[in-house]
Formats: structure tokens, sequence, C-alpha cells
């Protein structure tokens, strides 16, 4: 069964039609690309897959057997906060928190210790490569360290999926590789699945799954046996 199975998924905005019935489904420790050009709906789609947005009426949007559609925005929202994490092309870390802070923010929204959220923050900085960063803010970082900190945040929560808007859109070519890479790396060490929209074709290309979009339609799907 998908991680994540979405249907007839339609979404406009004023006489705007931007999404015109999607279908797609996102298996369970993959990386799925999402590409296409700039008006495509991309960014719309990744948000609805997130529950950011809803859907038009018609669309149906399931995670594992659970209808989140469905789903009062309480509910919603600390489902999302527990089973999806976010990455987007500009960290959106919080000037004022240190770098172990940001990562752990979500954790203790979501009900977790302050101890235990920064349990994980460190083992996920760790992870990265930021350990002697932790006490740093964003403002005294690189950008890649910035980007890789906003990754650890993505997975304080161990959510099911990530889903990521142009991450490495922002960073040179030497941070981007690097952070690439990382989502590869983390895919094959903690079973990690990613939605990933980009334009970067390199990485579409080495995705296990990529996905084309054009005029707010599906217009390909290649699996990475076959690319």
């Amino acid at each position: 069964m998908s991680l994540i199975r979405a249907r007839g998924i339609r979404k406009s905005f004023g006489t705007l039609e931007v999404l015109k019935g999607i279908d797609i489904d996102i298996e369970a420790r993959r990386i799925t690309t999402i590409l296409g050009p700039s008006g495509a709906g991309k960014t719309t789609l990744l948000q609805i897959l997130g529950t950011l947005s809803a859907p038009d009426a018609g669309g149906s949007l399931r995670y594992g057997g659970t209808d989140v559609a469905a789903m009062p925005d309480g509910k919603l929202s600390a489902f999302r906060n527990a089973n999806i994490g976010f990455v987007f092309q500009f960290h959106r870390l919080l000037a004022e928190f240190n770098l172990r802070e940001n990562v752990a923010l979500p954790a203790m929204i979501g009900g977790v210790s302050r101890a235990e959220a920064f349990a994980r923050a460190d083992s996920l900085l760790k992870r990265l490569g930021l350990s002697a960063r932790a006490d740093h803010r964003p403002s005294e970082l690189s950008g890649g360290e910035c980007q890789r900190a906003a990754v650890a945040r993505a997975l304080v929560n161990k959510p099911v999926v990530v889903l990521a808007d142009e991450p490495s859109g922002s960073l040179d070519t030497a941070n981007r590789r690097s952070l690439h890479r990382l989502f590869f790396d983390l895919r094959d060490e903690f079973g990690q699945t990613f939605v990933i929209v980009t334009h970067d074709e390199s990485l579409a290309a080495d995705a296990d799954t990529l996905v084309r979009m054009a005029d707010g339609r599906i217009a390909g799907i290649t699996h990475r046996n076959s690319l």
C-alpha cells in the first residue's frame, strides 16, 4: 500500500485552475522528485500533500489508512506535526534561537519534553555534522549549514515523510551536491521517505521516482529502474 495516495486533486485560485486532476502515489522509503517548469503546479501539489492547503471538493488524500482530508483543523495540525517534516528553499530558521533550539522546537510543540527534544536535536545535529554549531544562531552559519539544520528540524519528530520545496535552490554548487547526497544517505540509513520539488535535473535523475508535471497535470512518472 502507498504511503500517500492522492486522487482527483484539483486546486483553483479564483478563475485560475492550478491543478487539473492529479492522481499520485508516494511509496515509502523512496525519494520522489517532482520536476516541471514554473507554473506547472509543483508547489501547490506539495502543499496539498503536506496538508498545508486543502484540495478543491472531490479530491481525496490518504496517509496509509488515514483520510486526512476529513480531519478537523485541530486534529490535522497535530497529524501534520507528528507525521510530516518540511524543508523549504530558504531555511526559515528562527533568528533569535540557536541551532539546537531551532531543531528541537517542533518536538516541543508536539508535546515532547524539553530534555528529550534537545536530546533528539543533538543527535540529529551530530549526524549532520553540525554538533560544533549547536549553540550558534543562524546568522553565524553558512547557507549550507543552515539548510542542513533545516533538514534536522524536519526530522526531529521522526516523520513518515519529508516534503522539500526547492531545498537546494539558494545554495552554491558544492552545498547543493552535499545536500542532495544527504537525502540519499538518510533514505539508506533511516528508511526515510522524501518528496522533493526541484528544478535540478541531476537530483531528479538520481531519484527513485521522477514525476514530471506540466500545466497542472502529471506529464509522466518514471521509476529509477527504467530511468
